[in-house]
């Protein structure tokens, strides 16, 4: 009986192994039926995966991405060609084969030719180029120095993006420019993780594999302009990219391989500082750069814009000459800019009307000269009107003066004392900074009014209306507040404020005057609009050197530690001499002879 069930089961196992033998050969015989009636489909993709195996193989890439490739490639060979995951793993192996793993380009480090490219292609900037050229010395002498992230700093139209060309054209590396404007989602830098439908790398590295060089200089462009939303913070992801301790380690979601961005020379250019992310600040080093001068931009048209506006149009055949009125008149009446942007734009204009006249007399007119009376033919009305003082001296008008995204202007300050029970009265579109401010005037005033010969409660019975003109622009800081003060004293003491004196500081209680930021284009500011006497402080006499000297030998600017020194200067008196001798006695010469200061640090 035993013999037999062995028998039994011996026939059973025979039986099945039999069965799944001609099952396995019958469909084997099926399948091959299939591919040649589909054409030798499977053939193709064999030699797809063959010739994949082969890119992989000769590829130069991390033993993490080779080892990744193979197991991908193999998932790949167990699939059907035709199926979707298919088509997923083969654009993967494609990114990762074709990103530049170690493709790099050989440094220049020659420091004489870089600074000649600089000098070539950009105008002025002294202190910018100079830092360029330290940074790019550091390079030369460490090539694996993990040295800071540059951030170009400064208005539109100021050459930041130019700058970053000249840098790689220096270095000799490529260059690469990405734009971070507008940019929500942490997945355009990290990109998306292969499970989502259409997933891609982020744009880093994106542009690397466009550019195909592991070492480019990358411009990370308008790195103030990005925001967050639900979809992740963008700047937070930047803080790897950025950090020379870990960008050797970056790690995109899609790829999931850590790559190596420690030799890629990262440029970032902003508009605003303050709009950057404070984590963000901390890994970068910040150069300023700051908006030209009158002269400086007439310069930079006449070496670079007109020759390239006149090429551009197709005039290079023809004599045009451009008067320095001219590009005065363009400079302050059709544009109101720090860079030259739209200064580029007035001189194509200017060109094009060239281009149209020379046409119309049958190309028989060859010579054009470009002058100021002829602006107003080509260029239409004037968009723009230059701040000018006023001719005559007023009371309760002072000449301040500000810095805006367009470069230094200048700032009317208005006084107007009413009736009233006190009420101080700010408007002109002011910050809270310098509503502030405008209350610390009125309190060194209110302080000061047994020295000024006004009664004690003096506020008691009036109404102050403090505004500044063009109301719909915004205006704020601290360094309105010895305007604000002067205007103030000359409607309280009704003495007129001298038109050829402008000023800038903050004032605190007691009457110190401290210092202030972008001097130069302050200055710049009231050179052009006729002012004689800038008062400034005395902290900010060391920037003074930032001054083009052609300006400081045309007005005459004057370092001021206290409120009383710039009332003596600002408020217009029948004794001059006489007052100028009692500094301790500032608008009282009608009243009191000698008063001492409120604060005793401020006898003299």
């Amino acid at each position: 009986i035993e013999i037999r069930q062995v028998e039994k089961k011996l026939r059973s196992r025979v039986k099945k192994q039999m069965e799944k033998q001609q099952k396995e050969f019958y469909l084997n015989e099926q399948m091959q039926a299939i591919q040649k009636e589909l054409g030798g489909e499977r053939d193709e993709f064999k030699n797809e995966l063959t010739e994949l195996e082969q890119r992989i193989k000769a590829k130069k890439m991390s033993k993490e991405a080779k080892e990744r490739c193979l197991k991908e490639l193999k998932k790949l060979k167990q699939m059907s060609p035709m199926s979707a995951e298919a088509t997923v793993v083969r654009n993967y192996l494609d990114w990762v084969i074709a990103l530049p793993w170690e493709d790099k380009t050989e440094d220049r480090h020659d420091i004489n030719e870089a600074e000649k490219i600089l000098e070539a292609e950009h105008y002025g900037l002294k202190k910018v180029k100079e830092r360029i050229l330290e940074y790019l010395a550091v390079q030369a002498l460490v090539p694996r120095q993990r040295g800071p992230i540059l951030c170009l700093v400064g208005p539109p139209g100021v050459g930041k993006t130019s700058l970053a060309r000249s840098i790689a054209h220096a270095t000799g590396r490529r260059f690469v420019r990405q734009s971070l404007g507008g940019v929500r989602d942490e997945a355009e830098i990290r990109g998306h993780r292969r499970t989502y439908i259409g997933a891609l790398p982020g744009k880093l590295i994106q542009s690397l594999k466009k550019v195909g060089s592991q070492n480019p200089v990358f411009l990370l462009d308008e790195i103030d302009k990005m925001s967050m939303d639900f979809r992740g913070d963008p700047a937070s992801a930047l803080l790897e990219v950025l950090d020379p301790e870990q960008n050797n380690t970056f790690n995109d979601h899609y790829l999931d391989l850590d790559y190596d961005l420690s030799d890629t020379m990262f440029i970032t250019t902003a508009n605003q500082q303050h709009a950057i992310p404070l984590p963000l600040q901390d890994r970068l080093e910040i150069i300023e750069l700051p908006g030209y001068t009158e002269w400086e931009k007439v310069a930079i048209a006449r070496q670079y814009l007109i020759g390239k506006q006149v090429e551009a149009n197709g005039l290079k055949d023809l004599a045009i000459t451009w008067t320095d009125e001219a590009l005065t008149a363009i400079i302050h009446r059709y544009t109101k800019e720090a860079g030259v942007r739209n200064l580029e734009r007035e001189i194509a204009t200017v060109c094009r009307k060239i281009a149209k006249e020379y046409l119309s007399t049958n190309r028989t007119t060859t010579a054009f000269e470009v002058t100021e009376e002829k602006l107003a033919t080509w260029l239409g009305v004037e968009k723009y009107r230059e701040a000018t003082r006023e001719k005559l001296d007023e009371i309760g008008l002072a000449n301040g003066l500000a810095v805006t995204m367009f470069g230094g202007d200048l700032l009317t300050t208005e006084v107007t004392i009413v009736p009233g029970k006190g009420k101080l009265t700010l408007t002109g579109k002011l910050g809270e900074v310098m509503q502030e401010s405008a209350q610390a005037a009125m309190s060194y005033l209110r302080s000061r009014a047994g020295t000024f010969g006004l009664s004690n409660d003096f506020q008691n019975k009036i109404d102050v209306h403090v505004h500044f003109p063009e109301g719909a622009i915004p205006k704020d800081g601290p360094s309105a507040g010895i305007v604000m003060a002067t205007a103030m004293a000359s409607a309280l003491l009704r003495i007129p404020v001298r038109q050829t004196v402008a000023m800038t500081g903050e004032v605190t209680l007691r009457g110190r005057v401290l210092p202030i930021g972008g001097l130069k284009e302050k200055i710049l500011a009231a050179h052009r609009a006729g002012i004689e006497t800038v008062l400034i402080p005395e902290e900010n006499r060391k920037d003074l050197k930032d001054v083009p000297e052609s300006v400081i030998e045309q007005i005459a600017v004057i370092p001021v530690k206290h409120m009383d020194e710039v009332l003596r200067y600002a408020l217009a008196h029948p004794q001059p001499e006489e007052f100028l001798r009692e500094p301790s006695s500032v608008v009282d010469w009608r009243i009191v002879e000698t008063m001492p200061p409120t604060d005793p640090r401020d006898a003299h």
